[in-house]
């Protein structure tokens, strides 16, 4: 149950859209998404300089991304609490700290001598998938609390829109060094950000209810202790799938989709990810112009995750032949997942202050934490149905779901965040 919070003399800082904490945010997430999306481009050339066969590399290289997806998953709780009970400045330090340290050891796996170098890769990436997991939802909680609630969809859309570019420059940097390379160079973004982040002043809305010390800040369990609550945070879940179903599905194991359509041409998975995300920012900048003018957070959500779905469709029956139009519908499916910063604002909008910067953080967490049944679901299905039939079954599951959770979401534009839940 909403509630109103107890009057207090602090005030949320005004601020514009191109204010510290917005292009502080944005820098952040860019330098989140170069790191979290670095191991799925230099997954193929990192196991194959580990000297795995090509069956190890999809079964080792699967196994790896479940570890980070895994750590994200676990450190989405972690965070989320410390963002609602010490600040979602906390949140934004450490977790960069974490997954910087972590991205610099990934650089180092080659070299490993003491243990297994693929066991140590899948343990730095649990790591990295750790600190990984702070980024945006501290930053989106952020920027929801300090902006007016009418330039909120659009804030939240530059934080995300710019962010993404991060796989971008993650991309061509392994093109233009080596993958053990933009590892260190990761590390080296991260720690840079963190003199940037210095000037960031904290959320007013979190200051005030900091100082009532009877309200129950950063409870992760009071999800699952009120049925309202708990169908909110589920459907908040379920919007994503959709998103990551094409990103660690469909992009991801590209060239096992390449093989299955007869492109002769052998397709690059790094490159398949980045056009992904070249067209998932610019459906983020998009969504929040979207919803804007809908005056609609659902209907804008709905709008994009439609555009996924035929999208997907075509990738997976047209008869593709070509590595361009592979890569075009990439680009294509990428921008309708484009509703991925307006999907993490919707889990900001849905709770109270003081479980906000926990809902906003575990929920895109959980999403990416689902991609372990996604991969799993996949791999065990090719041998019966083949690579086509077994991604386009898991996708299935992912739209139903998505689709069903923000049609019976409660709407959130234009709503005042400055409440509490009981």
């Amino acid at each position: 149950m909403a509630i109103p919070p107890v009057s207090s003399t602090q005030k949320t800082p005004e601020t514009g859209l191109f204010g510290l904490p917005v292009i502080v945010a944005a820098l952040g997430y860019f330098v989140d998404i170069y790191d979290l999306l670095l191991f799925g481009i230099v997954r193929v050339p990192s196991l194959k300089d580990l000297g795995l066969t090509p069956d190890q590399i999809s079964t080792v290289g699967a196994s790896i991304l479940n570890w980070q997806m895994g750590g994200l998953l676990l450190g989405g709780i972690l965070w989320g609490i410390i963002g609602d009970k010490k600040g979602r400045l906390s949140v934004l330090f450490g977790s960069i700290i974490t997954y910087s340290i972590a991205n610099i050891a990934c650089g180092f796996v080659k070299h490993i001598t003491f243990m297994d170098p693929s066991t140590y890769y899948a343990l730095m990436r649990f790591v990295a998938g750790i600190g990984l997991a702070g980024e945006l939802g501290a930053g989106i909680t952020l920027v929801s609390e300090v902006l007016p609630k009418e330039k909120r969809a659009i804030g939240t859309s530059l934080v995300a829109g710019i962010g993404l570019f991060g796989a971008v420059v993650a991309y061509f940097t392994v093109k233009l060094f080596d993958w053990q390379t933009a590892f260190f160079v990761g590390g080296g973004l991260g720690f840079g950000l963190l003199l940037l982040r210095v000037g960031v002043v904290e959320s007013g809305m979190f200051k005030d209810v900091s100082d009532q010390k009877h309200v129950n800040r950063g409870d992760f369990l009071s999800f699952f202790t009120n049925a309202d609550r708990f169908s909110r945070y589920l459907k908040c879940i379920g919007i994503g799938l959709p998103t990551w179903f094409v990103i660690g599905i469909l992009a991801t194991f590209s060239n096992e989709f390449g093989k299955a359509f007869g492109i002769s041409e052998e397709i690059q998975p790094g490159l398949a990810i980045m056009w992904c995300y070249v067209g998932l920012a610019t459906g983020d900048l998009a969504s929040g112009f979207i919803s804007h003018a809908l005056e609609s957070r659902k209907k804008g959500v709905a709008l994009l995750m439609a555009i996924a779905l035929v999208f997907s469709l075509v990738y997976l029956y047209t008869g593709i032949q070509s590595s361009t139009a592979l890569y075009g519908l990439c680009l294509a499916m990428g921008f309708g997942i484009g509703y991925w910063a307006m999907f993490v604002t919707i889990g900001a909008e849905q709770f109270g202050t003081n479980l906000r910067a926990t809902a906003a953080t575990t929920v895109p967490n959980m999403v990416r934490g689902l991609v372990i049944p996604m991969t799993l679901s996949y791999q065990a299905l090719k041998p019966s149905l083949a690579v086509i039939n077994a991604g386009a079954i898991v996708g299935l599951v992912c739209f139903i779901i998505g689709f069903y959770s923000i049609l019976t979401i409660p709407e959130t534009h234009g709503k005042d965040l400055n409440y509490l839940e009981e």
